[in-house]
């Protein structure tokens, strides 16, 4: 697997609410690259938690504007894109259980 870098592609876990909900139902939500696709997600998270993931969903959630209230201009925080990654039944993720 050369060039394949599976730390490059997960970023970090989704902690939220509804995330830990879906838990319950085998699927784990992380932030990951850009430029990952489902199969790059698939691969890494197989390869990092030694799992089998049979279902893989992307999205991409919008960066938030902000005002300046100083000189009244706007920004805007990054994109950011999300991977919903369910896995085999019976497995899990250990650094999600509580």
């Amino acid at each position: 697997m050369s060039g394949f870098d599976p730390y490059s592609i997960v970023r970090k876990p989704v902690v939220s609410e509804k995330s830990y909900k879906l838990i319950d139902e085998g699927v784990y939500t992380f932030v990951v690259a850009d430029s990952a696709t489902k199969v790059d997600v698939r691969r890494a998270i197989e390869f990092l938690f030694d799992v089998n993931v049979t279902d893989v969903n992307t999205l991409v959630r919008k960066g938030k504007k902000k005002r300046n209230r100083k000189n009244g201009t706007w920004s805007s925080s990054s994109d950011k894109k999300h991977a919903m990654v369910r896995l085999a039944s019976g497995q899990k993720i250990d650094m999600f259980e509580k």
